[in-house]
């Protein structure tokens, strides 16, 4: 786990960030990039990690999640996340290898903003994709 605040060159933190996937390698790898991006980071091994950091009070603006992880997949997740009323304003981006139509349809009628495959963008591009979905949910508010 990994709890880094970054400051931007204003000297501001754009945002927290909840990120949960499985593979310590790529939440390490993504906690950097966002935390490079001015983020606060707030990294999870397990769906039941993210939750216990939800239910004490972190308010994440943006929620990066994988859909297949064991114990609690992806969609699991979006549905306690739905009804507990956990970060109900965050934007929710799955990041995923899953890359067939019926998952990202299932992924969208639960909730997320963007359906992101893992193999189709690098780090950085990731991050610019949930700074975009942030700024669209500013815009609607």
């Amino acid at each position: 786990m990994t709890d880094s605040v970054a400051e931007t060159k204003s000297g501001t933190v754009s945002g927290n960030i909840l990120l949960v996937d499985d593979d310590k390698f790529l939440v390490d790898m993504y906690s950097m990039k966002f935390t490079g991006a001015g983020f606060n980071v707030q990294a999870c091994l397990s769906v039941s990690d993210a939750l216990r950091f939800l239910r004490d009070g972190f308010a994440p603006e943006a929620i990066v999640f994988d859909i297949v992880m064991p114990e609690h997949d992806g969609f699991s997740f979006l549905q306690t996340l739905d009804a507990e009323h956990l970060a109900p304003s965050a934007v929710k981006v799955a990041l995923t290898n899953q890359g067939n139509d019926a998952e990202k349809a299932k992924a969208e009628g639960l909730g997320v903003d963007r359906y992101v495959v893992k193999a189709s963008m690098i780090p950085s591009e990731v991050v610019e994709a949930v700074k975009e979905e942030m700024e669209k949910r500013k815009g609607k508010k």
